[in-house]
């Protein structure tokens, strides 16, 4: 397989991924950009779902806690679910690598309603991908995740950008990969996208992530419109408004431990 097409990890036993090149990280090029880990995991939540009932349950929500950095190297995931029911479940999963716990996923699933004669939302819309300018995210970050990329990006001032983003690659290599999962695996990205300092001066490393959903994601480009603050005492927050093709997806908000 050429790099052009690998994807980003490769399942190498019944609950062990191991990650290729296009993992690489941004704030350290030894260790992974965890984007790509967040996506397994929702991966393995859709998987352990689909092994255990045939209902369809969505998920509405994933919480991440990042508990550390990880070398390019092979991680565990564990999956389980915390409190069962009929029609709302909360699932978790853990990454770990050589036993010690990496990222701690918790997804609130739930039973889907028709509700489109009640839908309605005041996100606003994104201008299309077609309207943005290329951005090559490498100039500013480097690693092998940033680097498997294609970027849309209008950036409007410190701290405030607007971002389509694709890849060719797949999630995992020879197995179903849902749509929502694969955007999990993009999600992590939003905080380097609109920054407020420079990050070869200033250190910003999200310390989670949640995102809630108002649907599943379809196909194509996937958009942030981005926000991030600092506050004055070391923390900040990135918070991001998700699109798709369709409109509005969701939302995104991500702790910073900021270090000058």
């Amino acid at each position: 397989m050429s790099t052009a097409s690998a994807p980003y990890w490769h399942r190498t036993a019944r609950h062990t991924f191991t990650p290729t090149e296009h993992v690489g990280g941004a704030w350290d090029r030894t260790t992974q950009h965890i984007a790509p880990a967040l996506g397994v995991l929702a991966h393995e939540i859709e998987r352990d779902r689909d092994a255990r009932r045939s209902d369809d349950l969505v998920i509405s929500r994933l919480s991440y806690d990042i508990l550390g950095t990880v070398p390019i190297e092979p991680i565990d995931v564990e999956v389980e679910v915390l409190r069962p029911g009929r029609t709302i479940e909360l699932v978790q999963a853990t990454a770990r690598h050589g036993g010690r716990t990496i990222v701690l996923l918790r997804a609130w699933l739930a039973e889907p309603y028709d509700t489109t004669s009640i839908e309605g939302t005041d996100l606003p819309s994104m201008p299309s991908a077609a309207e943005l300018q290329p951005w090559d995210m490498g100039t500013l970050w480097p690693g092998g995740f940033v680097s498997s990329l294609e970027i849309r990006r209008k950036e409007l001032g410190p701290g405030r950008s607007m971002v389509w983003v694709r890849t060719p690659h797949a999630l995992v290599a020879d197995e179903p990969v849902s749509r929502f999962a694969a955007v999990a695996g993009l999600i992590d990205l939003t905080n380097g996208i609109a920054v407020r300092s420079d990050p070869a001066e200033v250190a910003f490393p999200n310390l989670d992530l949640t995102a809630h959903f108002l649907r599943g994601p379809v196909d194509g480009w996937l958009g942030f419109d981005t926000t991030q603050s600092f506050g004055p005492g070391g923390i900040g927050v990135t918070s991001s408004k998700l699109h798709d093709e369709s409109g509005p997806l969701g939302t995104i908000a991500q702790t910073l431990t900021v270090r000058p």
